[in-house]
């Protein structure tokens, strides 16, 4: 992370003591909290909440139940998610949290149990006003509903019903908003069909793998098949398969709700790693776990565009070689920007008691993305550089411009 905001840094000349704010998070905050397990054994969990700039708008980002979090990789996320709401223009600011843990090793009250002790102990480190949380990998609706009930158990009475909106990601019935589940893979099939539509290609003839298919791949999934493009090799963390006649999204779905492994689905090649990375594909989505691509491996994909659906998927060396293949990418912190903006939705529909429709939501959904693209593709022309460290001179210019204006407290 910090090597990207350098790169950029430099190339559009951002002022010092703008970059040495920037690359630190303005706070870290680590919980050690106890929590009793079904069977009465005390197990002390570790949990972080890193907050990275407010300059912007209160602090946002997601939280994840991992067990390879640590505190350095939230920070990154965190910095992440400023960079990822500068450069669509949205007022927040960003941060990241995670509990160490395996949440399938747990159960479901288990999972509880740690959901709630994790916000207790956080206490009033996070409000809708200051630092608002939304799901995140091994996160979902259940767990944002869990953090909203104990955080408004630990508020005046009188204050509860305004304060809703600490987290994002919720369910609806609890002031969700219509449409978020699949909101990264709305952004991520929009930018996919710019990008086939701007080189005079049609999604009915194209290819596609995608790595990771949780909800953003499957959804993402499930959309390009409605356009027409051919789902041809799938990864997740249970195996690949390949099929050049195509893969049903929906019929795999189903499968992997039943059986879990693709190992298992009928009427598919079984391949290794290195297999599916080399896959003949128009397009490459990447929509699991950070680090994917790297500089061992990067020389392996056979695309000729690659989405970051995932945070950091590809590292700065994977990157280069990418780009130095001629294959096109649409970083990450524009290319799964669609939640980031829902989000923004959801918190503004709490803030003022109101219910969108889903179709005025992805119209403006879109509106926010394209001029986004197209800030990327003009700062790509002005720097001459790639898209990647095009987006992050996008997002620091607009947070060098507050800055400006603001000045430095005292």
């Amino acid at each position: 992370m910090i090597k990207q905001l350098s790169d950029a840094a430099e190339l559009m000349d951002l002022p010092s003591e703008i970059y040495n704010i920037i690359i630190k998070p303005a706070n870290k905050i680590v919980i050690n909290f106890p929590v009793k397990l079904d069977d009465g054994i005390v197990k002390v969990l570790t949990g972080y909440r890193v907050q990275h700039n407010n300059i912007l708008g209160p602090f946002k980002g997601g939280l994840r139940f991992h067990q390879s979090v640590e505190i350095d990789d939230i920070s990154a996320f965190a910095t992440l998610m400023t960079m990822k709401y500068a450069l669509v223009g949205i007022p927040f600011g960003g941060a990241m949290g995670g509990i160490k843990f395996n949440p399938s090793k747990f159960t479901f009250h288990e999972v509880e149990q740690i959901t709630r002790r994790f916000t207790f102990g956080l206490g009033n480190n996070i409000g809708p006003y200051y630092d608002i949380l939304s799901p995140d990998v091994n996160t979902n609706s259940q767990v944002m509903a869990w953090i909203l009930d104990t955080f408004l158990m630990m508020m005046p009475p009188t204050r509860r019903s305004c304060l809703t909106h600490v987290v994002t990601g919720k369910p609806v019935m609890l002031g969700g908003t219509y449409g978020y589940a699949k909101a990264v893979a709305q952004g991520i099939v929009f930018l996919i069909r710019k990008w086939v539509e701007e080189h005079k290609l049609k999604l009915s003839n194209t290819s596609y793998v995608i790595q990771g298919f949780g909800n953003v791949g499957s959804w993402t999934s499930r959309l390009l098949k409605k356009l027409g493009a051919k789902l041809v090799a799938v990864e997740n963390v249970t195996g690949s398969i390949y099929s050049p006649d195509g893969i049903d999204p929906d019929d795999l779905l189903l499968h992997i709700a039943g059986y879990k492994k693709l190992s298992y689905y009928p009427g598919v090649k079984k391949i290794d790693h290195n297999a599916f990375l080399n896959i003949d594909a128009d397009i490459f989505i990447l929509a699991a776990l950070e680090n994917q691509i790297n500089s061992e491996n990067a020389h392996l994909l056979n695309v000729s565009h690659t989405a970051e659906g995932a945070n950091h998927p590809i590292t700065a060396d994977g990157f280069s070689i990418l780009y130095n293949k001629g294959i096109d990418i649409i970083p990450d912190i524009l290319c799964n920007s669609g939640g980031a903006i829902i989000s923004n939705f959801e918190w503004l529909q709490n803030e003022h008691s109101e219910v969108w429709e889903v179709t005025e939501m992805y119209n403006k959904l879109i509106k926010i993305i394209e001029r986004a693209y197209d800030k990327v593709i003009e700062a790509m022309n002005k720097y001459n550089t790639d898209p990647k460290t095009a987006a992050y001179i996008v997002a620091l210019s607009r947070l060098n411009n507050v800055y400006s204006k603001r000045g430095i407290f005292p």
